[in-house]
């Protein structure tokens, strides 16, 4: 075959230039993201070039999935969708919707009592009452939670602590200055914005306050995490509202995998799924990773991630335990953890309790990283050595509390 005249060539560019123009005005006005995803065997250069044919610009790669994020006006979507679906080598194709991921896995704290005059007398009860000395508590560095599960029992050797485990903390980010996680912070990964990967910083909070359960420094101050021998990796997938798109959270937890992370905490959650997400988090469990998952703050049923069978998702209890009873429900609970008051990092600095499933995650997360310390070398055992470490709480139900409290006293 002849090669191609370089006028050809210069005409054939024209031509696809004007196609794009015509396609990607610049009055276009909306725009969306769709994911597409080809199917098992396509290069991943055939399968950009399919999805740039219908897109305005590709905004990432998800190699797990073998997917093209692209980005095009909303009002070429559906005919876009369609011309890829009718191709043979396009599988999936759906929009990457941006979602609140932590409305349905936090609960918000109690507004401050209000305030009011004292008189005389009052003021006298106060005075009899700030003179009784507290009752001194063991260790008052270890929060209800961390003592709930008995972590100090897995404290007996580095090993036991989660030395050379790291866990991905796939949230708003972590705080690098915080004293109870300055230092263990391995690196960290900014899903939202690919021009500004290191922008990893937490600019809400929730990540901080997770991070600090899964394993704040053991120091004698503060407060300390159920693995605080474990590392950590900052993965940013949320922004300050707690907002991201799927394939953001997609591309946090390809990050992980990447890096060789076998324990992530996902304390987020949406009511909707994505197959492009659970084709994820399929393949991160092939991929070594154990995922523990929020089953969420409904009441009702539990939501995404934590539904996916490779996932581990967790319900929340409260100090009498009980279970919360904002605590979402159903067959996919895997097992129940402190949830209710927890005490935690605060971003800003200090400590403050929240609620949620959000909070009991990260307990499971920890002694998950305690598994994986103590040898168990992929998700199927670690998820066969925190079960048999738990013991169903009386009174409950296998769907409000899976397979029951975890004691990181029995993890062997």
């Amino acid at each position: 075959m002849s090669p191609l005249r370089p006028s050809l060539v210069i005409l054939s560019i024209l031509l696809s230039a004007s196609a794009r123009a015509q396609f990607c005005p610049l009055d276009a006005g909306d725009v969306v993201q769709k994911i597409v995803a080809c199917k098992p065997g396509v290069a991943a250069d055939a399968c950009r070039r399919l999805a740039q044919s219908v897109g305005c610009s590709v905004v990432r790669e998800l190699p797990s999935i073998n997917a093209i994020v692209i980005e095009l006006p909303a009002f070429k979507a559906d005919a876009a969708e369609t011309k890829l679906m009718a191709t043979f080598q396009v599988d999936l194709v759906e929009t990457d919707k941006v979602v609140n991921w932590l409305k349905a896995v936090t609960v918000a704290p109690p507004a401050p009592a209000a305030q009011f005059e004292f008189g005389d007398v009052a003021r006298d009860i106060l005075k009899r009452i700030s003179a009784i000395k507290p009752v001194a508590v063991a260790d008052p560095e270890q929060p209800w939670g961390i003592r709930r599960v008995n972590a100090e029992a897995a404290w007996t050797s580095p090993r036991g602590q989660g030395q050379g485990a790291a866990v991905a903390i796939i949230d708003t980010g972590i705080s690098r200055s915080h004293p109870d996680l300055a230092g263990l912070i391995l690196g960290g990964f900014n899903a939202l914005d690919p021009k500004k990967p290191d922008a990893w910083d937490d600019d809400q909070g929730h990540g901080s306050h997770v991070a600090g359960t899964v394993a704040g420094k053991r120091d004698g101050k503060g407060v300390v995490g159920v693995a605080p021998m474990a590392r950590l990796y900052a993965v940013k997938v949320l922004d300050a509202d707690g907002n991201g798109g799927y394939s953001s959270v997609i591309a946090g937890i390809e990050w992980a995998v990447k890096r060789g992370v076998k324990v992530a905490n996902m304390s987020l959650g949406a009511d909707e799924g994505s197959e492009a997400l659970k084709r994820a988090v399929a393949a991160a469990s092939r991929a070594g990773m154990t995922i523990v998952a929020a089953a969420g703050n409904g009441g009702g049923p539990v939501g995404f991630p934590a539904s996916y069978p490779e996932t581990i998702a967790v319900g929340a209890s409260d100090i009498k335990d009980g279970v919360a009873e904002f605590s979402s429900r159903g067959p996919e609970v895997d097992f129940i953890a402190p949830g209710v008051n927890v005490k935690s990092v605060k971003m800003e600095g200090g400590w403050e309790e929240l609620s949620g499933t959000s909070m009991a995650t990260p307990h499971v997360a920890g002694l998950a990283a305690l598994a994986v310390a103590r040898g168990a070398s992929s998700p199927a055992a670690v998820r066969a050595m925190l079960k048999k470490a738990a013991t169903p709480l009386p009174g409950l139900t296998a769907n409000v509390q899976g397979m029951g409290m975890i004691d990181a006293g029995k993890l062997q």
